[in-house]
């Protein structure tokens, strides 16, 4: 696997690349799911490029940008071993030069979930994602489904910006007992993570009422609540039932609605959903 740290050494690598290449940008820690997304882009594309940079803004001040996990030693075994062709490590000052001023702005799609908690959170991913778009030229762009809300901003501003890639989006990963797999849940403690266990429970709770003919969001949202309140200790950040492409509430579910929460268990906020 080669390793670029500048965007020329990136640039010189990506012209060497013939046929098709996927592009799967991460923040390190590496897990099962984002191995899984680098599985999905070597099997359908010739040359896969790996990013790891942790994106500084995308963190509001008094967010956990100073201790998000870093591992790029152990990172950078697994993508060898995953058969990675190139792994882009770039330094922050690679991506934002001293006296850099341009932002992406997506519009309303970013302000709506993670965006509401997170204000200007979704300027942040769009503007590096974009970059990234722009310096590895993929023919193809593989996230996870966990991030529910950045694919529906990056789904758009692909489209506005007429990026020419096609953006993957590949199941949750789940740890055996149900815990959506992040890099944040190395956070938890023992007990913390027992209790985010909650999450996914109440997701399929909700999720098998609605295989059962209930299909009202307030309905659907009130059981959600209902379990999320056996982990005292679990704060709400957000439930919601939305449209998976604008974010935008829905009164009644259908088949491809987004169930999805946001809470904060111990110090640590969590993200999960299921699409119905």
């Amino acid at each position: 696997m080669q390793i670029a740290k500048s965007i020329a050494e990136l640039r010189s690598a990506r012209r060497t690349m013939l046929g098709t290449v996927g592009l799967v940008p991460t923040m390190g820690a590496l897990h099962q799911g984002h191995l899984s997304l680098v599985r999905a882009a070597k099997k359908s594309c010739d040359h896969v490029i790996a990013t790891i940079f942790v994106n500084p803004t995308q963190f509001a001040p008094n967010e956990d940008l100073d201790k998000y996990p870093r591992t790029l030693e152990a990172d950078c075994a697994q993508l060898e071993r995953e058969g990675v062709d190139l792994l882009f490590a770039p330094a922050r000052e690679e991506m934002y030069p001293a006296g850099e001023t341009t932002r992406i702005l997506v519009g309303p799609v970013a302000d709506r979930l993670d965006g509401a908690s997170r204000p200007g959170h979704f300027t942040g991913v769009a503007t590096i994602v974009a970059k990234l778009f722009h310096l590895a030229a993929p023919h193809k762009a593989f996230f996870g489904q966990k991030d529910a809300a950045q694919v529906a901003v990056l789904r758009q501003m692909v489209r506005d910006l007429n990026f020419d890639l096609e953006l993957i989006v590949e199941p949750i990963v789940r740890d055996p007992d149900g815990l959506a797999m992040s890099s944040r849940n190395r956070y938890l403690s023992a007990e913390e993570r027992r209790q985010a266990l909650v999450l996914s429970r109440a997701l399929t709770t909700a999720a098998s009422a609605y295989r059962y003919g209930e299909t009202h969001a307030e309905h659907l949202i009130n059981l959600i609540n209902t379990v999320l309140a056996t982990e005292k200790e679990v704060r709400i950040d957000y439930i919601a039932l939305v449209d998976p492409d604008t974010l935008l509430p829905l009164a009644i579910a259908a088949p491809g609605a987004l169930l999805a929460i946001a809470a904060h268990v111990g110090t640590t906020r969590l993200i999960d959903n299921q699409l119905l």
